[in-house]
């Protein structure tokens, strides 16, 4: 099945070679965000929370670009620098999720810039 890349016009150039997401029939797909400025300059140094609500936010328009709300996200891949930004996280998270919730799992690791604190991917069904 082909799929449509999906990459809004608003966007940073990406620090890498990929697309924002990625459409593939009744199926959107996310790339892992994380909270960068133009030319890959990390946003909201040393605040997950901010870092949070910025990465949330570039999937909900990048979810709004394929014709996907928040509400069709069916699930979350999550990944925390330092588990201790748990709760904060989730504090945000919760605003961009507030009925029901999508599976997810969160996985402590190391970001592929120091300054990251958060990254997601999600999957969305339309």
């Amino acid at each position: 099945m082909p799929f449509e890349p999906i990459n809004p016009p608003q966007f940073p150039t990406p620090i890498a070679p990929y697309s924002a997401g990625a459409k593939a029939g009744n199926t959107v797909y996310v790339s892992g965000v994380l909270a960068l400025g133009e030319g890959g300059v990390v946003l909201h140094v040393g605040d997950a929370a901010a870092q949070t609500r910025h990465v949330l936010e570039v999937i909900k328009i990048t979810l709004e670009a394929a014709g996907a709300t928040m509400a069709d996200v069916a699930m979350n891949h999550i990944f925390l620098k330092d588990l201790d930004d748990y709760a904060a996280f989730n504090t945000v998270y919760a605003e961009y999720f507030p009925g029901a919730k999508p599976a997810r799992y969160c996985i402590k690791c190391e970001l592929v810039k120091p300054d990251c604190l958060v990254e997601i991917a999600s999957v969305a069904h339309l």
